[in-house]
């Protein structure tokens, strides 16, 4: 899906769950994102569980069809309103024509796992095409809107030292750093 080079302009972003027919797309997003942290197993076994939300940010040329249900914890929640000017760019899979209507592509993914009182953030990717541009804030305010409709107390989340974009992220929503973990062996 993301081997193609073919470019079209991003009009509209949506934030819903992944459902089983989106597994590849998140697989394929983890590995350019993270060189592969999680497998379509593991990605399977979060849709099934009643403590995880699995969020993917998906671009389109279009909108939503008719039929399509938006998450309505998810409808105040505006990814649209944080694009910056330049408009972004979506891969297509087969050439663009003017009449055409583009799939969705995944550009984003998050997830986080409901334990007890709090959410624990285990995953926050954006495409490398489309990083620095707000949407991992938006990606990021969805999950925390998932926890809040949870009733949940608090979100945690780990990050690399060494991914100063994350952290600056984090930190524009209060996070601060409660320990650092260093590993033997690991730089």
């Amino acid at each position: 899906m993301f081997s193609s080079v073919q470019f079209t302009a991003v009009r509209f972003l949506q934030i819903k769950h992944l459902a089983a027919e989106h597994l590849n797309s998140a697989v394929e997003l983890d590995r350019l994102c993270f060189g592969g942290l999680w497998t379509l197993e593991g990605y399977g076994r979060e849709l099934g569980s009643p403590n995880t939300d699995l969020l993917g940010l998906w671009a389109s040329q279009t909108g939503p069809g008719q039929s399509e249900r938006f998450d309505s914890e998810l409808e105040s929640i505006e990814p649209n309103s944080i694009l910056n000017s330049k408009p972004l760019s979506v891969e297509t899979s087969s050439p663009a024509t003017p009449n055409s209507k583009l799939t969705p592509t995944l550009i984003g993914l998050g997830c986080l796992w409901a334990i007890l009182e709090e959410a624990h953030i285990t995953i926050l990717a954006i495409h490398p095409r489309f990083q620095g541009q707000g949407l991992g804030q938006a990606l990021l305010w969805a999950l925390l809107t998932k926890a809040h409709y949870r009733q949940l107390e608090r979100a945690t989340l780990e990050v690399r030292e060494s991914n100063l974009s994350a952290l600056s992220l984090y930190h524009k929503f209060g996070y601060m750093v409660l320990r650092q973990l260093i590993i033997p062996g690991k730089l």
